[in-house]
């Protein structure tokens, strides 16, 4: 749950000794680019603030409806001054994450409105992983037709060939623009 959070700010965005309990700031993200532009890292725009005015990060992008203080607008976008090498983390496989790979729609239909289920490509019966490459979203009706077969078996081809999302952060990135959040993310991350 989202805590009040008192910035010293008047509801017109601008600032004021007395200060006014703001609750929408405080769930505010910011991506985190490495100093190569990279995208590294979803975090709080606290954590942001705290990085930019120790020194340690610059705002490249920022909510100009949200004044922090006189002349500090609230960052949706830092770039850290120094190069941080970090180890890739592979996405895990969720049901939420085959969802959000498949844009909420069966692959083998389109469909976006019926109850959506996993269905596996090459049926666990017959050896199919639980893997990204053998996972989709298919619609219930569409799963309950395909069956145990394959989709060639069943004269049901794939709009889209299961793959692995390329990188964590960039998933999360989109989903969250997907919601219509952080649309000036979108030139920061990688296709």
């Amino acid at each position: 749950m989202a805590q009040d959070v008192d910035l010293g700010l008047s509801s017109e965005g601008g600032f004021t000794g007395s200060g006014l309990r703001l609750s929408s700031v405080s769930v505010s993200q910011v991506l985190v680019l490495n100093a190569t532009y990279e995208p590294l890292n979803i975090t709080t725009w606290k954590r942001a603030m705290v990085m930019v005015l120790m020194g340690k990060a610059e705002g490249l992008e920022h909510d100009r409806r949200r004044l922090l203080r006189p002349n500090l607008h609230q960052p949706t976008v830092i770039r850290l001054r120094q190069f941080v090498r970090v180890p890739y983390r592979q996405m895990p496989l969720t049901r939420r994450n085959v969802f959000q790979r498949d844009n909420h729609h069966c692959q083998y239909c389109g469909s976006g409105s019926d109850p959506l289920s996993i269905d596996h490509v090459v049926p666990r019966s017959r050896g199919g992983p639980d893997s990204w490459e053998n996972v989709t979203t298919a619609c219930l009706s569409c799963n309950v037709r395909k069956g145990n077969r394959t989709p060639r078996e069943a004269g049901m081809p794939l709009r889209q060939e299961p793959r692995r999302p390329l990188s964590t952060l960039s998933f999360e990135a989109r989903r969250r623009m997907g919601n219509g959040l952080n649309r000036e993310w979108e030139k920061y991350l990688i296709a």
